[in-house]
């Protein structure tokens, strides 16, 4: 009989990928069981759309570098968008809670996740916490049904880490602004109806935030004269999200859509710090991921006659993806008890971000050594989350920020200025 080694080779792989859908134990710290009934359902709810939804077309946008629009409907039908705000059609839920749809997002891809994050925490935080009752009134419930998208335009081409050193200009003129300089790295900016623009008074000096309106983004027609961007492009991670470079050429905002509540960067440093732990919960997603393909790849994947798992080599690896990912979970679960508590401080911030980014990445690194070959493939996942979670590890400050800010609070001694 003769073996037609392409059908067994599909067989086969279709075989390993299929195992790869059964669930792993991750919950070493018996987590589930101190779950609030809301984070449960809300957990529960949101993995059930990424497993429909998500994880059947992702890689494909993924290979693409395109944005699944098709998932926004779906999205919007889960009742998440706006999490934490209270009204305006919004949710208004608990930490943990917002943190199991970050978890479960970033589980399914980091692109989504980002674009959610963008849309819920930075850009309707930003209105929410900053704008007048008229200014909620007028975007947030749209935003909530996703039938407008928004961006949050503080990064510029010279200022990452050291965001507080603003080059965009704003000068008003009557009852309109000016606003002259440059956004890079801008998640959603492309396809934003509503840009959260951040620039400086050329009068006083503050920091104002600003709303940019577009009636169609897809529309280059309605392109708001003054204002332009390009797609950034040949992204090695995070690449179903559209991240753009913005550029502002005396681009006239009415004073009408200032936002009141920004008179400097504090008050940018109050959206900060609202979101701040969700890279933590992203990381832990992430980590999940990794840790279940892993796993299943170790109990059906068979060299020299047995599973790879039966040996002592990749037993001593899962063990310590296991450890790292029950640290991170412990720490992102605190992480919302003191939120809610309100003892959130931005050391404990510093700590998270630099701790669950680095542990999360080398769960993903051990993840893709395991899987060999087949790890580079989209189709097996891991490879995704590898690259989205170096991405992850770079922003909201990178490990090097986050230990200067940890090692300030420790020395009282600023090591970032001279």
């Amino acid at each position: 009989m003769t073996t037609d080694w392409k059908d067994a080779t599909e067989q086969y792989l279709d075989e390993l990928r299929a195992d790869l859908t059964v669930a792993q134990d991750t919950d070493f710290y018996l987590l589930e069981s101190t779950l609030p009934e809301e984070a449960r359902e809300i957990r529960t709810r949101v993995r059930g759309f990424v497993d429909k939804h998500v994880l059947p077309v992702i890689n494909e946008y993924w290979e693409r570098a395109e944005f699944p629009y098709e998932l926004l409907e779906p999205l919007a039908k889960l009742g998440v968008v706006g999490s934490f705000i209270e009204g305006y059609g919004c949710p208004g839920l608990s930490r943990l809670a917002q943190g199991m749809i970050t978890q479960e997002m970033s589980r399914g891809d980091g692109s989504v996740n980002t674009f959610l994050g963008v849309q819920a925490n930075l850009s309707m935080g930003t209105i929410y916490l900053l704008g007048s009752e008229e200014q909620k009134q007028r975007w947030l419930p749209a935003m909530a049904r996703l039938e407008q998208i928004g961006c949050f335009a503080l990064t510029e081409p010279r200022h990452g880490s050291d965001s507080v050193d603003l080059q965009t200009s704003a000068r008003r003129e009557g009852d309109t602004w000016v606003i002259n300089g440059a956004k890079r790295w801008i998640g959603n900016g492309s396809m934003a109806h509503n840009v959260i623009i951040f620039a400086r008074d050329e009068a006083d000096g503050q920091v104002k935030a600003f709303v940019m309106e577009r009636e169609d983004p897809r529309d280059p027609e309605s392109r708001p004269e003054g204002f332009s961007y390009e797609v950034i492009t040949a992204k090695a991670g995070k690449r179903a999200i559209l991240q753009a470079n913005l550029y502002f050429q005396d681009l006239r905002i009415d004073e009408a859509n200032r936002l009141p509540g920004c008179d400097s960067f504090r008050d940018v440093s109050r959206v900060l710090a609202s979101t701040r732990g969700g890279a933590s919960w992203e990381s832990l997603g992430h980590a999940i991921a990794c840790f279940e393909a892993a796993a299943a790849y170790a109990g059906s994947r068979e060299q020299f006659g047995r599973p790879i798992g039966g040996t002592q080599l990749v037993q001593n690896t899962l063990a310590k993806m296991a450890t790292d990912l029950t640290s991170i979970q412990l720490m992102c679960h605190r992480m919302a008890q003191l939120q809610e508590e309100g003892s959130w401080s931005g050391t404990m911030a510093s700590i998270a971000k630099m701790h669950t980014a680095d542990r999360a990445r080398e769960v993903a690194r051990q993840a893709r050594d395991l899987l060999g070959g087949n790890g580079l493939l989209l189709d097996f996942h891991v490879m995704r989350h590898l690259t989205d979670m170096e991405v992850v590890h770079t922003y909201e400050g990178t490990e090097f920020i986050q230990s200067l800010l940890i090692g300030r609070k420790i020395t009282s001694l600023n090591a970032m200025t001279s």
